[in-house]
């Protein structure tokens, strides 16, 4: 189902940490369906013409997460939420979920209060303060397999959790040689690639064959930071996360928690590569796990419109296959 060229699609940019989120407010068709995953599902195979146009080049970039709101599938909810990005459609994402908040109350649809988020994983829970600081109560997360062993390519080999936080990851510490700076982002950013090419290659999975799309590196923060922890995450698309990753900083918190190296209300703030931070807590879940509470803030960038040029040559984006 491909709209009529000419067609606007109202979009508000904005950043959580330093990683974008562009949320869909207008101009679009509503993708069918009774949960959430299943508007998901008819977006990705009938509608995956309004992903490229959104979060692919020219108007997208490789970092950029895509939001569309839609009716929730539960009626306590404020809205309903689909992930996205330039390579495909995400499972949850706190940070894009943090910028949705913000985006709604620029909107003036909502005002600090307590309300839920419909999410393809589940509701997440969000406590909205006059300062605009966010609390967001994500999904069950849990610690799937520890200490996971992985032969790299050309040789050596690493070890690390594979858990979920809302997307899968293999959580592993950096290797010495690798800094966990800005200046090293490249060479991160290769070191990770290896690590998820190989456990493709391995057939090391998540729950139910789940591809482990996320790779999260960890370290000491640097010492002018009030952190526990610095991160570096590799998304699906291969570009790093600018914030320290709201899912991922779940997935990172259930690893704790079943090591025994974190308590129920105790907090954990998790620096990411660009230094900013964010904080958590967490309180077990009975069926195991932990309901993870990450809190941040998210800024407004910009409010646009996405114009459909008939004679463009790329009117729907350059799709990355």
């Amino acid at each position: 189902m491909t709209p009529d060229l000419n067609c606007r699609i109202r979009v508000i940019d904005s950043h959580t940490a330093g990683e974008p989120t562009r949320v869909v407010i207008s101009g679009t068709p509503m993708p069918i369906g009774k949960t959430i995953a299943d508007k998901r599902a008819y977006l990705m195979a009938e509608m995956d013409w309004l992903r490229t146009a959104v979060a692919c080049e020219p108007r997208g970039h490789a970092a950029l997460v895509g939001a569309l709101l839609c009716p929730p599938e539960h009626a306590e909810c404020e809205t309903g939420v689909i992930f996205f990005n330039n390579v495909g459609y995400l499972n949850g994402c706190i940070h894009g979920t943090i910028g949705v908040v913000q985006t709604l109350r620029h909107l003036n649809r909502v005002r600090p209060s307590s309300f839920k988020i419909d999410t393809p994983t589940g509701v997440v829970s969000i406590s909205l303060s006059e300062s605009g600081l966010v609390e967001a109560a994500n999904v069950r997360s849990f610690r799937h397999l520890p200490n996971v062993r992985v032969e790299l390519v050309g040789g050596g080999e690493v070890y690390g959790d594979i858990a979920w936080g809302g997307n899968w990851f293999f959580l592993t510490d950096a290797p010495k040689h690798l800094p966990l700076q800005s200046a090293y982002v490249e060479e991160l950013t290769l070191y990770a690639w290896k690590i998820r090419t190989a456990l493709r290659e391995q057939e090391i999975t998540g729950v139910d064959g789940s591809e482990i799309d996320h790779i999260e590196l960890f370290g000491a923060p640097d010492d002018s930071l009030v952190a526990d922890s610095k991160n570096f995450v590799l998304c699906p698309g291969k570009a790093y996360d600018r914030s320290p990753c709201g899912t991922g900083t779940s997935a990172k918190l259930a690893c704790l928690y079943e090591s025994g190296k974190l308590q129920p209300g105790e907090r954990w703030r998790q620096a990411g590569i660009l230094n900013t931070v964010f904080e958590g807590r967490v309180q077990p879940h009975p069926d195991g796990g932990v309901i993870p509470t990450i809190c941040g803030s998210a800024s407004i960038t910009m409010e646009a419109e996405i114009l459909i040029d008939p004679n463009d040559i790329f009117p729907w984006g350059i799709v990355n296959r």
